[in-house]
């Protein structure tokens, strides 16, 4: 069945024609043409150090058919750049969910992070130079890019806390301070990083210290301390750097947007950010859910006589997994739409719920299907550790789930408390009303 005839019946009516094709194309290719590519990717990059100056030839050759086939920048939605290849957040994501299933299929049709989220950056706040400077190059696949937001010194999960200096010196800005978990950074093709940090941090508000800031890669004074593993895997050539900024200098026209507007530009950045990790992750768990009956009905692999699928509680993790999985698509869905329909900043209720499920339902479905490998599931015989591995990363990246559960409880409380006690109030009133009028005793108020 294409994957265009398994399109929630709820959003039906938002996928045009042109997506749908477009969407068993992403299928297709995904499926025929990247994962079977993942691990000739993984043997490519070679072992040792060679792995951080490793580009490996797959990565073209699948690039080359993805723009042949039309499947590239589908990230960047019609409703607010002309940049893309015309669909809307809701479209994407259905293809994006394919995306996430292969480790290669996101950077093969351009649509990979950090990529993605600098390039809407530079599109969407990038003066004319910056964008023909960067995002032209960006856009064509020639060049990668890093995001570098997060500090060790600090607790980067609130912001204002960053600390990375920007000082201006007549027609120049002088950076000094550190950056880790720099996604992308290892690349040799990263040429670019979109720096944030503080302008003025004697500003009374604090979210108007801070400014964001175009930097070349390999620029005197920029030292790649080491790349940083998530739970032993290295993720070269990509990499997480840990960097240091000593005097590093750049022309004041590398400045986005303006002084100060730094809080402005990442909010705009991380929105979709999230909601595309989200979807991909959507797929995640599909690959999981996969593999997991696969498992189940391996007829070399009984246990007490008989094949997992014939025990109750696997079954009942299969039906679990099915429903987590459906219920995160739609709220992803959901958050897309709301997008579509206004902006990231309309929609920062549905982004977060987005952004705190769908990571945890992918974690579930993952975990179970590990245990239903048992040993096997641990190891590199399967893609199920690397992939929790990074699935659990999302809880913290764009933010920890912390972080945006306060925010939503807070938006939640203040928003409804006031009309609920009333409304509360009210019915206990008319029902005491009720009562007294019928000869009964009222119920105590509230």
């Amino acid at each position: 069945m294409p994957a265009s005839a398994n399109i929630p019946a709820i959003a039906q009516a938002y996928v045009s024609e042109r997506a749908k094709k477009t969407l068993d194309l992403v299928e297709e290719f995904v499926e025929k043409e990247c994962l079977p590519a993942d691990p000739l990717y993984e043997e490519q990059i070679g072992h040792g150090e060679q792995r951080w100056n490793a580009h490996p030839a797959v990565i073209e050759e699948l690039k080359t058919k993805a723009r042949k086939l039309g499947l590239w920048n589908m990230f960047l939605p019609k409703s607010h750049f002309s940049q893309g290849a015309g669909f809307s957040n809701v479209e994407y994501g259905l293809m994006a969910e394919y995306l996430g299933k292969s480790r290669v299929a996101s950077e093969a049709t351009n649509n990979a992070a950090p990529d993605t989220g600098n390039m809407e950056v530079l599109a969407k706040y990038g003066s004319e130079a910056q964008k023909k400077e960067w995002l032209t190059p960006l856009l064509e696949g020639q060049i990668r890019s890093a995001f570098l937001m997060t500090e060790p010194e600090v607790a980067s999960s609130d912001a204002t806390n960053i600390e990375l200096s920007i000082r201006r010196e007549g027609n120049e800005y002088v950076l000094n301070g550190q950056k880790w978990w720099s996604s992308g950074a290892g690349d040799p093709r990263c040429k670019l990083y979109i720096v944030m940090g503080k302008t003025d941090s004697s500003h009374k508000d604090p979210y108007q210290q801070q400014s964001v800031v175009l930097v070349p890669a390999g620029l005197p004074g920029i030292t790649i301390h080491r790349m940083l593993t998530v739970y032993g895997f290295d993720d070269a050539p990509h990499g997480h750097g840990h960097i240091s900024f000593n005097n590093v200098r750049v022309p004041v026209s590398n400045l986005v947007l303006g002084e100060g507007r730094g809080f402005e530009i990442i909010q705009g950045r991380l929105g979709p950010g999230r909601i595309h990790h989200a979807m991909r992750t959507i797929g995640a768990a599909e690959r999981a859910v996969e593999w997991l009956i696969a498992r189940i009905n391996d007829e070399r692999k009984k246990t007490f006589g008989k094949p997992l699928s014939a025990h109750g509680v696997i079954l009942e993790w299969l039906a679990r997994s099915r429903i987590e999985i459906d219920a995160a698509r739609l709220i992803v869905l959901n958050a897309a739409l709301k997008i579509d329909q206004g902006d990231a900043r309309s929609a920062l209720k549905e982004i977060a719920q987005a952004k705190v499920l769908a990571p945890s339902a992918a974690l579930a479905v993952i975990d179970r299907a590990v245990q239903a490998y048992g040993a096997q599931g641990i190891c590199q015989d399967t893609p199920l550790a690397n992939m929790w591995a990074q699935i659990r990363t999302l809880r913290i990246a764009d933010g920890p789930d912390e972080v945006h559960l306060q925010q939503l409880a807070k938006r939640e409380n203040k928003s409804r408390k006031d009309e609920v006690i009333a409304k509360l109030h009210w019915q206990r009133e008319r029902a005491n009303s009720l009562l007294s009028a019928n000869g009964f005793q009222p119920k105590a108020k509230m």
